[in-house]
């Protein structure tokens, strides 16, 4: 385990409103993530949003990097070249003097971007530092595109399940153990972990493995730690199977009712 150092979150977050609230271009500061669900412990990250004006972006991470060079050296800082919504920019920060887990993960959010990251029954309630005149604001979830987004996603893994499930077979018959693990783990197991999410809570049903030891139940979880840890091929073979009729049995349960009543509940 690493050595905690330095300085807390708190000391982050505070030297950053002092940096960026004065700026008449921040419109708002606030902190989403494990915070936002109340799961913060000792090796939370920080996610952090700041709304600005569309123009402003690199100035914003240039004040941002002042300060946080006023607490530290950043030993590195990695951005995401590209984010599937318009008007989202993010960069990861490490710095020296803080402990190895407390990475900023940082999105820059143009005024006029669509998405705020803001819905609670999605984000969970963020915590604002900063909203000059209260100024940002969540959109409502669209709850019927929603939905039909869920069973428009629902065909679409059962079609690419049917289609190429059996490439994990495929690489098992020919020996090629390395290269069967690897579709086992990303096709059917993340296929596999996605239906159950959208069985239990489909409002994150997009979210991978984030959360799942807090939103699947106890029995899925064992099971699934199960079908991960595979200790040799016979193994990996019969662990394939298996999952494999889970994901059959999870979708003749799946009810659609049941879904929306899920997603409409407040």
């Amino acid at each position: 385990m690493a050595k905690r150092k330095g300085f807390t979150r708190d000391t982050i977050i505070r030297t950053l409103v002092g940096a960026l609230k004065p700026l008449n271009y921040a419109h708002a500061f606030y902190e989403g993530g494990a915070v936002a669900f109340n799961r913060t412990d000792e090796w939370s990250d920080i996610d952090l949003y700041i709304i600005v004006d569309d123009t402003r972006v690199k100035e914003t991470f240039l004040a941002v990097e002042k300060a946080l060079k006023s607490l530290s050296p950043i030993r590195r800082k990695l951005e995401v070249p590209q984010l599937p919504y318009p008007g989202a920019f993010q960069a990861f920060y490490k710095l020296d003097n803080a402990s190895e887990y407390l990475i900023i993960d940082l999105v820059i959010l143009q005024l006029n971007s669509p998405e705020k990251f803001l819905e609670p029954k999605i984000h969970g309630n963020v915590i604002f530092y900063f909203n000059k005149n209260g100024k940002i604001t969540s959109n409502p979830l669209d709850i019927d595109a929603f939905v039909k987004k869920l069973h428009a996603r629902l065909e679409r893994l059962k079609a690419r399940f049917d289609m190429f499930n059996n490439f994990v077979q495929k690489e098992l018959n020919r020996g090629n153990y390395l290269e069967a693990i690897d579709l086992y783990r990303a096709l059917t197991l993340a296929t596999l972990v996605e239906i159950l999410r959208i069985k239990q809570n489909p409002l994150h049903y997009d979210f991978g493995m984030r959360y799942v030891h807090y939103e699947l139940p106890k029995e899925a979880i064992k099971k699934l730690e199960s079908l991960y840890f595979a200790k040799d091929a016979k193994d990996l073979q019969e662990k394939y199977l298996e999952a494999t009729n889970w994901f059959h049995e999870l979708m003749l349960e799946i009810d659609g009712e049941q879904i929306e009543k899920l997603v409409r509940t407040p």
